[in-house]
């Protein structure tokens, strides 16, 4: 369990990542304070100077920022680099509204290629080992993220991109690929197609690294069985700089790895915006140390987890670890007076014997009342009793539905689209 890509950097001491993070918020504080659009956002959120951050204790009183800041400063009014030192830019993947832009300087780049080099390192890649890159090069950063990173781990790269199952599989066999990485929902297309070779093994791939999704355990263990692989859950957004730049779980399995160097992590209540006591739930916010371009201070991620711990890791690794993400504040659904989250929904649907892994959770509102309806697919002889049993027992409340046959729930070559919402009249 001893995989590291930055030792040194990878096991400092507490006061050592507290020198460095109180260092690098100063220095990131200055950076943006020469930018128009980040000091009157700070001085209206009651920052006078960015000397007013003396200790890490101070961080507190910043304003949070938010993607509706991005959104705002679209396209480039966040920059606080020359125009000419700007290198790359990426984007977020949502299809809707103004999108959310990460401009990149060469140290940026550097700095995410570092964090994913750490990612692949500690999924147990090694230099020359193949890695294959299956989301989409283009805006969208996963691409884009895991290729600069597997250059500078030094891995063989096979940069596939999205889509094209058959091809995948057959890069898989013909370059004995050992890792890679896909969003998690697209694995059960990968080996629905896998099934119907001749040859349903692919005996040189070890490691799965799965991001832009939350997924169950026992999701994890279902692939995990199924491909003789280990799962990896990888973290990172556009505005943190992408994939990889904030952490992943190690072999151990005990939480996701922040890179403390790179990042100050907060949980917050997102009610109140306090900080919660470690093992409460909360909302992530991220500071950023090093980014040049566009760094973020105390930016609201949605993304609801817990710190699980700050002492020295089985892995070795010293860096706080956050719980996997269990959904997100605006992804929270409400139905009959109950709250949960489309993870809570899979999660329990796995638990049941035959149940296959495509499902969709249709909401349908009406006179401001709405209803859900939870379709999945499962081998014969599963009964939408059985289902809807075990959802009353897990979710609190009894949802419509039904069970389909394998192959019959539309599929996606990306991330997939578990939940759909209709209005009806």
């Amino acid at each position: 369990m001893g995989n590291f890509w930055n030792r040194e950097a990878e096991t400092l001491s507490r006061d050592e990542y507290a020198k460095l993070q109180l260092e690098g918020v100063k220095k990131s504080l200055a950076r943006v304070w020469k930018n128009e659009f980040y000091r009157k956002r700070l001085m209206k959120g009651g920052v006078a100077s960015p000397e007013d951050v003396k200790s890490l204790d101070d961080l507190a009183n910043l304003p949070f920022f938010t993607k509706e800041d991005f959104r705002e400063a679209y396209p480039l009014k966040m920059n606080c680099v020359d125009r000419r030192d700007l290198m790359e830019f990426h984007m977020s993947s949502g299809s809707t509204g103004t999108p959310v832009v990460m401009a990149y300087t060469k140290n940026d780049l550097l700095q995410w290629a570092e964090c994913m080099a750490r990612c692949y390192t500690m999924a147990g890649l090694e230099p020359g080992d193949a890695v294959q890159i299956m989301p989409t090069f283009g805006l969208f950063n996963g691409g884009f993220g895991c290729y600069h990173g597997a250059r500078k781990a030094h891995l063989f790269t096979i940069p596939a991109s999205s889509g094209n199952t058959e091809r995948q599989i057959r890069l898989m066999r013909d370059f004995r690929t050992k890792g890679f990485v896909s969003v998690v929902s697209y694995v059960p297309r990968l080996i629905e197609m896998l099934d119907k070779t001749d040859d349903p093994q692919l005996p040189h791939l070890k490691v799965g690294i799965f991001g832009s999704e939350t997924f169950s355990d026992e999701t994890r263990k279902r692939i995990e069985s199924r491909l003789g692989i280990e799962c990896f859950d990888i973290y990172g957004m556009t505005e943190t700089g992408g994939i990889g730049t904030t952490g992943q779980d190690c072999p151990c399995h005990c939480g996701l790895h922040v890179w403390e160097d790179q990042y100050v992590t907060e949980i917050i209540d997102p009610a109140t915006g306090k900080t919660v006591p470690d093992g409460e739930y909360g909302e992530v916010v991220f500071t950023s140390l090093a980014r040049e371009a566009m760094p973020i201070i105390r930016y609201r991620t949605h993304d609801i987890s817990r710190i699980v711990g700050r002492e020295k890791c089985g892995c070795g690794r010293t860096s706080l670890r956050i719980d996997r993400i269990t959904g997100r504040t605006d992804d929270m659904l409400i139905v009959k007076g109950v709250n949960f989250y489309p993870r809570q929904v899979e999660q329990a649907l796995m638990e049941i014997p035959g149940v296959k892994d495509e499902f969709q959770i249709i909401l349908e509102e009406r006179h401001g009342m709405t209803d859900v309806t939870i379709n999945v697919e499962a081998e014969p002889g599963v009964t939408g009793h059985t289902v809807a049993k075990h959802l009353r027992e897990r979710l609190g409340f009894l949802p419509k539905g039904d069970v389909f046959p394998v192959g019959a729930l539309p599929r996606s070559e990306g991330k997939a689209k578990r939940v759909i919402r209709r209005v009806l009249d």
